[in-house]
């Protein structure tokens, strides 16, 4: 018998999520690796990662969804017949688990965001990609900086008792006031809970700044796993905090519930890994916009084409 799937792919400019969903929308299978500067490749990997992890071959993948930084290359080279922005995906995807959330705190490795939503629907959103002091990418920089792997994070500054104030207005001089911090003697512990403190300073001063943020309260995202990082926000708010143990997975999980809403035309094969896939930019000449276009081969083959202003673009 058929057991009808459908896939959801979610492609960061830090981390590349994957994962196989039931007609329930019960995760079935997952990946979650590192982009590492090729998107081609690293959805290529997650699909492979999720193939082999598949227990029977009786498994027909009905929809394909993408979302994510690079959702429209990856939507173009594995033929998703879904493509949808990252607040849209994280909404329904976490909707699907917590059907009351009222806020979803989102923070990645280099951008954060938040979503309002008012019975079940997005009702207003942020997102800051402009600063690294709120992301996981800063925590992680600031961990090399302490010799400190940054697994390591939460559970050191859930044992501090008193957090130094880290300066959080941006990394250069939350940089320069950890450095300060250091050479004064604080204790470790102190300071890498005041960094916690920091990323929650700077995502509620910056990108929750004006929101009216009404529990239930949901966290996700890589840095949602980080202990120290959910007291802060706990403790800022005075509220109780959710982190679902699949919270980095809410993208894929979103977008892949999404794709069933559309035909997909044809069954989603995992030999796609086997494909050659490149991309080529060029300027159009053909009028004063001089548009920056991308264009995606595969065996060759164009299959799609972007970045036009004008139907000259296309030809």
């Amino acid at each position: 018998m058929i057991k009808e799937c459908y896939l959801g792919i979610d492609v960061g400019s830090i981390s590349t999520k994957g994962v196989i969903i039931d007609k329930n929308n019960k995760i079935i299978h997952s990946s979650y690796l590192w982009t590492e500067g090729n998107p081609m490749e690293a959805v290529k990997r997650v699909i492979n990662n999720l193939e082999n992890d598949l227990e029977c071959t009786n498994i027909a993948i009905m929809g394909v969804g993408v979302t994510g930084s690079a959702r429209r290359l990856i939507g173009s080279m594995v033929g998703a017949n879904m493509v949808k922005n990252e607040i849209t995906a994280h909404a329904v995807g976490t909707l699907s688990i917590f059907p009351d959330v009222k806020t979803i705190i989102e923070i990645g490795g280099q951008d954060s965001k938040i979503i309002i939503l008012e019975d079940g629907i997005v009702n207003d959103y942020a997102m800051n990609t402009l600063c690294a002091a709120g992301t996981g990418a800063f925590l992680t920089s600031q961990g090399k900086r302490l010799g400190i792997p940054i697994e390591k994070f939460g559970e050191i500054a859930l044992n501090s008792s008193q957090p130094v104030g880290i300066a959080a207005r941006c990394t250069v001089f939350a940089e320069s006031d950890l450095v300060h911090k250091m050479q004064a003697g604080y204790k470790r512990e102190d300071i890498i809970a005041g960094l916690c403190d920091a990323v929650v300073n700077n995502y509620l001063n910056n990108v929750a700044r004006g929101k009216k943020i009404k529990p239930p309260i949901v966290f996700q995202g890589g840095v949602s796993k980080n202990k120290g990082v959910i007291k802060s926000f706990e403790r800022a708010l005075n509220e109780k905090i959710y982190v679902d143990k699949q919270g980095h997975l809410m993208g894929a999980l979103g977008i892949a519930i999404l794709s069933k809403n559309n035909s997909l035309g044809k069954l989603f094969s995992f030999k796609i890994t086997t494909e050659h896939f490149e991309t080529k930019g060029h300027t159009c000449p053909r009028c004063p916009n001089h548009c920056e276009l991308i264009s995606i081969y595969k065996n060759n083959m164009l299959i799609d084409k972007w970045g036009n202003r004008c139907d000259r673009g296309l030809e």
